[in-house]
């Protein structure tokens, strides 16, 4: 008797093999339907030069805090103006939805300002962390974040949470938002400054009132999603710098490693007060879900020593909300300035 054997579609082949593989690893989630990307960015973003200080439209400080102490090192985040030697008028450190009151503000994970300090992970609850409607049939996702300093946290385009305290002391925060698969999260985040306009701090506990400073973000998520080296991260202020043509584009990648990226290695202009900062505009619809961000560079990964968190209470005293995720940042962590991260989670 004549014996067929029957060969599968590839289609269907491969869906059978996904199959299998989800079965392997035993918790496989549904990927949902591709992301439909809008076509990818062409033109660059444009470049714009400021040079000195800003002027300080807000003086008082957007950090709200309800109790204060002499330890608590409490810095003024300040909002100031500076107009581009092509006339534009820059809003530095930026526009943030925490100066406009948009958006939920973050829930406490550990903040001085709240006297909200829990000793340890199990004196942590997140019962009472209000969740974000992005998709009425998506699944409770709950995440653990630690910017430095200040982070706005977009799902799909929705504005999901603002930081409470864009300066210091350092807080860090929880979040829970609902929503299916595939989904983005964008993060704006932003190594805020004192000196306006020229991306430099005041660093008392080193007597030193022209410190560069350094950012950073790290986050973990309850569906397995980390931060990491699979993140996009783009530039969007670099400073302060003796010359703006030390900056050099290559594409959508914008290069300065003149004088270090990472501390100890930095080095300080020696331009001062009359630092020139280069910023660039943001594009179109930066926040949302569509936009392709696929010409933008790779995140960064920095460790604990190389951002200085290796004491910070905010975040070491909860190392079971944070395993397996890294400190990313753009490839200058002390220059740049502002950064948007983008994470396609599938």
């Amino acid at each position: 008797m004549l014996k067929m054997v029957m060969t599968p579609a590839p289609a269907f082949r491969s869906t059978v093999l996904a199959l299998l593989g989800c079965i392997a690893v035993a918790g496989c989630q549904s990927r949902g339907p591709e992301l439909v990307l809008d076509a990818p960015q062409t033109a660059p973003d444009k470049r714009m030069v400021t040079q000195g200080a800003a002027k300080k439209i807000i003086v008082q400080n957007l950090t709200s805090c309800a109790h204060t102490n002499p330890k608590m090192n409490l810095r003024v985040a300040g909002v100031g103006e500076i107009t581009a030697t092509d006339g534009t008028v820059i809003t530095v450190p930026v526009n943030t939805a925490l100066q406009r009151k948009e958006g939920p503000l973050s829930y406490d994970l550990y903040n001085e300002c709240n006297k909200f300090m829990p000793p340890n992970a199990a004196a942590v609850s997140t019962d009472k962390v209000p969740v974000i409607e992005i998709d009425a049939d998506g699944e409770v996702v709950t995440g653990f974040i630690v910017a430095d300093n200040y982070f706005e946290l977009y799902v799909n385009g929705k504005l999901v949470s603002v930081d409470n305290t864009p300066y210091t002391p350092f807080n860090s925060a929880i979040v829970k938002f609902k929503v299916k698969r595939p989904y983005t999260m964008t993060f704006l985040l932003v190594d805020w400054d004192e000196q306006l306009g020229l991306g430099v701090e005041n660093m008392a506990r080193l007597k030193e009132p022209w410190y560069l400073g350094d950012g950073g973000l790290i986050a973990k998520f309850s569906d397995g999603t980390v931060t990491d080296s699979s993140w996009k991260a783009q530039t969007y202020m670099v400073g302060p710098l003796d010359s703006p043509n030390d900056v050099v584009e290559k594409g959508n990648i914008r290069l300065f490693n003149k004088l270090g990226r990472t501390y100890p290695h930095v080095k300080k202009p020696e331009c001062r007060d009359n630092c020139y900062m280069v910023h660039y505009s943001y594009p179109k619809n930066w926040q949302s879900k569509t936009f392709n961000d696929t010409n933008w560079p790779r995140a960064y990964e920095y460790t604990d020593e190389e951002i200085g968190v290796t004491t910070l209470t905010a975040y070491t005293r909860y190392p079971e909300f944070f395993e397996g995720a890294r400190w990313i940042w753009s490839s200058n962590l002390v220059y740049d300035n502002i950064v948007i991260a983008r994470k396609v989670v599938r």
